[in-house]
């Protein structure tokens, strides 16, 4: 049965007739979270049959949520084929004048894979290797299961991340779909400038996005700054290397009111030292750029460690010495924080049965 997640509003207005149906079932599905056709009461009888016999609502489920003290969420998803994927809700509060927002923003970090081809040494997501693509409804399925379970209004504000397990850009046809699902101002309506993917660096990848001009922004993880150490941190590397990316990147289309954010994940005696900082200001010369420094979270099975708060303090202030602008904030540290951890528990948990 075919998953309703998966329709363009124009693509599902061509399965009904007059075509105004797609937008009130849109509305249903997307405005007030509804997911029982039954409950469509301004769709007919007759329709609500035919959406029954044709189509599915329950192609994702909630297998598990985690909850973190600052406020963040950890989902642990589950598919009809009996696979299990992440998705995280974070709590983000801007400083305004000194104080806090009186109102939280969220950002949700989605993920476009069950697993990962990539194989970051430091990731836990591709330790248990690539299953395979999430389908665009699933991808957007994320997003409608935390609304709901939040409580969130239709007109809330989000950002959205494709940060989550999986390269986006190797699901490339999926995650376009998504987006435009997202965006869609009779559905979501997340605007394409509020959403981000973050790529390993698939260099044709990243120019085949370009070409679409879909008004997304772009993350690339860096995480080091030569050849030799991200070949090894970032198996990308040996395909796609730092100048060949950089050269692309600088050809993206991105919105002028931002900035292209670079991810460095920072980890103990093999990145967090100065001559790498001052080697990043080079590297990072000439874009409008925003690093986010990330500290690794240790995992099972890691030769890797966090690095030490003075080490941090230093890369940090060094990189915004030189006028890059730079965060570095951990969130849901206590809920599974590894990429890929509540999947695996779960895994391991089923496995046991």
């Amino acid at each position: 049965m075919r998953n309703i997640y998966d329709y363009t509003l124009d693509e599902l207005a061509q399965q009904f007739s007059p075509t105004y149906r797609a937008k009130q079932i849109y509305s249903w599905l997307y405005h007030r979270y509804i997911d029982d056709f039954d409950l469509m009461s301004n769709v007919s009888k007759e329709l609500r049959t035919t959406l029954k016999e044709s189509f599915s609502t329950q192609c994702v489920t909630i297998l598990k949520i985690e909850h973190s003290i600052d406020g963040s969420k950890k989902y642990l998803f589950g598919t009809r084929d009996g696979h299990s994927y992440e998705a995280v809700l974070l709590q983000m509060r801007e400083e305004q004048s000194g104080e806090k927002a009186s109102e939280a923003r969220y950002t949700i970090c989605l993920s476009s894979q069950i697993g990962c081809r990539v194989g970051c040494a430091f990731c836990y997501t591709g330790k248990g290797g690539f299953v395979r693509n999430l389908s665009a409804g699933e991808i957007v399925a994320q997003v409608v299961h935390i609304k709901r379970d939040n409580g969130f209004a239709p007109q809330k504000g989000l950002n959205i991340v494709f940060m989550g397990m999986g390269e986006p850009l190797d699901n490339f046809d999926n995650v376009v779909r998504a987006i435009t699902i997202l965006s869609s101002k009779d559905g979501l309506s997340i605007a394409p400038r509020r959403q981000t993917i973050s790529t390993s660096g698939i260099a044709p990848r990243i120019e085949q996005l370009g070409k679409l001009n879909l008004g997304v922004q772009l993350a690339l993880s860096l995480h080091a700054v030569n050849d030799v150490l991200r070949s090894k941190l970032v198996p990308m590397n040996r395909s796609y290397n730092i100048r060949e990316v950089l050269d692309v990147l600088r050809q993206f289309p991105f919105d002028s009111r931002k900035r292209l954010l670079f991810e460095y994940i920072m980890i103990k005696d093999v990145n967090d030292d100065l001559a790498s900082a001052k080697e990043l200001v080079r590297l990072l010369n000439g874009f409008k750029a925003k690093v986010n420094l990330i500290l690794f979270n240790p995992h099972e099975g890691s030769s890797f460690a966090r690095p030490n708060a003075e080490s941090v303090r230093k890369f940090q202030e060094f990189l915004l010495s030189r006028g890059l602008l730079c965060l570095r904030k951990s969130l849901g540290l206590d809920i599974s924080a590894a990429c890929g951890q509540l999947r695996e528990k779960n895994v391991r948990a089923q496995a046991q049965l």
